[in-house]
């Protein structure tokens, strides 16, 4: 992993529901956006409650209208995490949410004409202490107005460089809107430059973090849907944390948002940039040697050990004896699954052979077990007892012990062969 890049530091929250820190040496910060609408507060504070259950950081909410900021007073008083208010075209809108108390403003200076409407929304931030994070997407910079003028755009888009033209226009207006910021001494800001192409995404982020020392909020705009949405946001968002770019992330679709704050945590958590809560499971990739439901199983097994493990415990779960001992290796706790039936390992230590019925059971029990002795300092995460010795393919787990009675086969264990 690339050093972090170096940036300023901005933090959002309260007394109540504590305080995010975004840039500097600050974790990467997970956040999200409610779906629904804003003034419908009941199902409002729902929808954020679900998302902080699922481990997000902040959650943003959409005020489009004077109803939806008059919603925030009462929202602010029940939401577990810092809240941010996404404002576009009026700037009475921040004002007003600036005024019930939300945590962080989300400001399009370029959909707000007047200077003085932009300077108000500043200035009130600036007095009450409340970051302000300014976009250039995409799809907000081209000039839609004038129709030859985008045209003319455009085509210098696509002149030369694939994406160009693209970047030279969210750099100045970068500029062009920081120059706002600086002439207010306002600098609690987080900047985002988001694209509904992978490529532009890390090309934007890395020109622009050379440029600035704003911390970064990457994202990629117009994702699609789950399927390929989370495939499209981890090539960009992981290219740039991997390099050392990024503060805080939204991994976007158009699905239920708590999978979007799920999906952005297992990417930290497979970065090492953040310590992985709960388990980590380990599982066999499809292959013909499978010998029990194993997908069923492995989705069980996550749903059952997700609500009742918060220590992260490495489990494995194999379908097979051929690749599993090696793909285990490190593994907390593993099973071995054959010819419906599992051996379960503990720190590579043999604890039990179960029916296929009651693999999930017996996982669960020793999971526990394990996660007590750490608790009680016994043991360690990690930390192997014995190494893994693979059971026999047509031994215990195989399907092979009816055909070495018949004769069929030549009964010949590994420990055999590796004997020469």
């Amino acid at each position: 992993m690339s050093q972090r890049r170096p940036t300023r530091m901005i933090t959002l929250g309260d007394d109540r529901v504590g305080r995010v820190r975004i840039g500097g040496d600050a974790p990467v910060a997970v956040q999200t956006m409610t779906s629904g609408k804003t003034h419908e507060i009941d199902t409002c504070v729902a929808e954020i409650v679900r998302m902080a259950d699922a481990g997000a950081d902040v959650v943003r909410v959409a005020v489009p209208e004077r109803k939806d900021t008059e919603a925030l007073a009462e929202i602010m008083k029940q939401t577990p995490v810092p809240i941010v208010a996404d404002v576009h075209f009026h700037y009475k809108r921040a004002l007003e949410a600036i005024e019930a108390g939300v945590h962080k403003i989300r400001l399009n200076p370029g959909n707000i004409n007047d200077r003085d409407q932009v300077n108000a929304v500043i200035d009130a931030c600036k007095e009450r202490g409340i970051p302000i994070r300014v976009g250039v997407n995409e799809g907000s910079i081209i000039e839609r107005k004038d129709k030859a003028q985008r045209k003319e755009e455009l085509g210098k888009f696509f002149a030369d460089h694939r994406s160009g033209h693209l970047l030279a226009i969210m750099i100045a207006k970068l500029e062009e809107y920081l120059d706002i910021f600086d002439a207010r001494d306002f600098h609690d800001v987080c900047i985002s430059a988001k694209s509904m192409d992978a490529s532009v995404v890390i090309d934007a982020y890395r020109e622009i973090s050379s440029r600035f020392d704003y911390p970064l909020h990457l994202g990629v705009t117009h994702a699609g849907t789950a399927e390929t949405g989370r495939i499209r946001s981890v090539v960009a968002l992981g290219s740039l944390l991997e390099s050392g770019i990024g503060n805080t992330i939204r991994i976007s679709y158009a699905s239920d948002p708590v999978h979007e704050v799920e999906d952005g945590l297992e990417l930290l958590y497979c970065l090492g940039l953040r310590e992985r809560k709960g388990i980590e499971l380990i599982a066999c990739p499809t292959c013909g040697r499978i010998q029990v439901d194993l997908f069923t199983l492995v989705e069980e097994v996550r749903k059952t050990l997700a609500d009742q493990i918060q220590l992260p415990i490495k489990v494995a779960v194999m379908g097979c004896v051929v690749n599993g001992p090696g793909e285990a290796e490190g593994a907390d706790v593993a099973v071995f699954a054959g010819d419906r039936k599992g051996i379960i390992y503990v720190q590579g230590e043999r604890v039990a052979n179960v029916p296929e019925d009651e693999i999930q059971q017996r996982l669960l029990e020793e999971c526990l077990a394990f996660e007590k002795r750490v608790r009680d300092g016994q043991t360690q995460l990690g930390q192997k007892v014995v190494e893994i010795i693979p059971p026999d393919p047509i031994g215990d787990l195989g399907s092979g012990v009816e055909k070495i009675q018949a004769g069929e086969v030549e009964q010949i264990t590994i420990e055999e062969s590796s004997k020469g």
